[in-house]
């Protein structure tokens, strides 16, 4: 039965994580459509925007800022455009921020990451990090982890915990389609441009370094944003000091197994079973790998997610699941889409 009463607003419904929040929104059975606010495609048809969206063929996007009122309302706005609209909505509603804006506890972190005036940060919308369930299930505001910390995170989370890995040596490197750039015309997403080719950015200094620091409790860490010439998905690669040389790639995936085997979204994967991009497209899944590199002494942690499914939109379902005291899974499936 579809829960009557339970309405879902979203602001910045053009964008793709708009877009995708829209698609599962559209099949969850516990929840009903109301406003689809947008910015410059205030009173545009949503299907001129989200042509696969066939079911909304009759909504027009209205424009952010009133009309807002619902159960629940998703925030998919730029970095720094949230606070604003979340201060004004009535305190009855959940709010759930896919944006950086509540995300960091150092306003020392959110000047050298994004700039511009601080807000107070929420809880953190990763379900799957030890206590955050209950703290999101208990929550009237939630802040939304980014694509890239979010695979980073599930991946070293439980070795940094048990003690395995050296907290102050930690290396990512992760590549993510161009859809993680936004949906803002930018000429080095042109297709021409992307296509057969790949390239790093932000080399050394990328925000979400900050966020992905402070959730696994760590001072700092190496972090390499890779631009892939795929529309979705994201492949972090991590490696980390292990504290004894002598650690077995069975230890680590002891380690991952005790995290995750009881999780329906995260999957450690079968050994030698290496994960795939593609995978998890459409999904709400995270697939992990792990190996011990004893001639490196070093651990290393490969996950793929969907970066506008586990790593924006179907994240955000799912703390809106735990808020509304719904099964976790409703609406959102660990099936990816193929070819």
């Amino acid at each position: 039965m579809r829960r009557v009463g339970v309405t879902v607003a979203v602001a910045g419904a053009s964008g793709y994580a708009g877009g995708e929040l829209l698609r599962l929104l559209i099949g969850h059975p516990e929840v009903e459509l109301g406003a689809l606010a947008a910015g410059s495609s205030a009173g545009r048809r949503v299907t001129d925007v989200h042509p696969h969206l066939l079911p909304l063929s009759g909504r027009t996007f209205e424009a952010t800022g009133g009309g807002l009122d619902a159960d629940v309302v998703f925030l998919a706005l730029p970095h720094g455009a949230s606070a604003a609209v979340a201060d004004a909505l009535p305190t009855s509603a959940r709010v759930i921020d896919l944006g950086a804006d509540h995300r960091l506890t150092s306003p020392e972190d959110w000047a050298a990451g994004y700039g511009g005036a601080y807000a107070d940060p929420w809880p953190y919308g990763l379900p799957e990090l030890p206590g955050a369930r209950e703290q999101i299930a208990r929550a009237t505001r939630v802040a939304a982890p980014g694509c890239y910390p979010t695979a980073t995170i599930l991946g070293l989370a439980p070795l940094i915990t048990d003690g395995l890995v050296a907290p102050d040596d930690i290396v990512v490197v992760a590549a993510s389609g161009t859809s993680g750039a936004g949906r803002a015309p930018k000429e080095h997403l042109l297709a021409s441009q992307v296509m057969g080719d790949l390239w790093a950015y932000k080399v050394g200094g990328h925000q979400h370094r900050f966020e992905i620091a402070q959730a696994l409790g760590i001072a700092s860490l190496s972090f390499t944003p890779v631009l892939a010439p795929l529309p979705r998905g994201l492949l972090a690669t991590c490696t980390a000091r292990l504290v004894d040389p002598g650690t077995t790639t069975d230890q680590l995936r002891s380690a991952l197994e005790k995290a995750y085997g009881h999780e329906a979204f995260v999957h450690l994967l079968a050994e030698d079973d290496w994960p795939h991009a593609a995978a998890v497209n459409g999904s709400n899944a995270c697939q992990l790998q792990v190996t011990a590199d004893p001639a490196t002494g070093r651990a290393a942690v490969v996950s793929v997610i969907d970066n506008l499914g586990k790593g924006a939109a179907g994240q955000a379902v799912q703390c809106m699941n735990l808020m509304l005291g719904l099964p976790e899974t409703t609406g959102l499936s660990v099936c990816g889409v193929a070819p």
